[in-house]
């Protein structure tokens, strides 16, 4: 028993090391729109193989585990979780990869518009990825529970977006190509968004044991 401790406890921080990686290249990714820099965007490019090698050996030590150790209760959700965790922050890192390659065509065009909503949004996401990880060291429910509301923020904030570049195209249709990329960008930080809820629901399974998936609003109530 006391091997599957020390094998839990790597398990845990491999999944801490994925989260700070792809947190580093959410960042990087918007960091390089917002800043015109390409070597931000490339970078992100350069770290897309290790985030992938990263998921594999998760995957790996949480199968191996499952099968030798056959675990119960508390011990089986986590690997659970950190199953599903694993493939979010991978789904992550693939879309600040997508992030990435629009900054690199982006910073090829005459800008659109100040970029002010976009950055908001993405401060948001990242604080969201890095409250689900917190609350997943500390298995914390409460701080899992608070993070769900945000993600009904960034959805405002990029129909916002999305309303803005709109009349941007329809004023001035040379505007399209990069009005079409930050699009993109908007829907692929959503996106980013809905895997740190999806976290956030994990580690009130695993706290919990219980299942908060499409009925957010109600968790508040339902958990306590």
């Amino acid at each position: 028993m006391r091997q599957f401790s020390v094998e839990l406890d790597e398990l845990h921080e491999k999944v801490l090391q994925m989260g700070g990686q792809v947190e580093s290249a959410i960042h990087r990714s918007v960091r390089a729109l917002v800043e015109r820099d390409p070597e931000q965007a490339r970078q992100v490019l350069r770290d897309e193989a290790r985030i992938n090698q990263m998921e594999i050996d998760i995957d790996n030590l949480t199968t191996r585990l499952l099968a030798l150790r056959q675990p119960m209760a508390r011990d089986l959700r986590f690997l659970t979780a950190a199953m599903k965790i694993n493939t979010d922050l991978e789904r992550m890192g693939d879309l600040a990869v997508n992030i990435a390659q629009r900054a690199l065509s982006l910073i090829a065009q005459a800008p659109v518009k100040p970029l002010i909503d976009i950055p908001k949004m993405a401060q948001l996401v990242e604080s969201m990825l890095l409250r689900s990880l917190d609350a997943f060291v500390k298995g914390d429910a409460e701080v899992a529970l608070s993070i769900l509301p945000a993600d009904d923020e960034v959805d405002s904030l990029r129909d916002a977006v999305y309303q803005e570049l709109v009349q941007y195209m329809q004023r001035d249709p040379t505007t399209v190509p990069s009005a079409v990329d930050l699009i993109f960008v908007a829907r692929n930080l959503e996106r980013i968004a809905d895997h740190a809820t999806n976290i956030a629901e994990d580690v009130v399974f695993l706290v919990k044991g219980v299942d908060v998936r499409h009925h957010a609003s109600q968790t508040q109530e339902e958990v306590g």
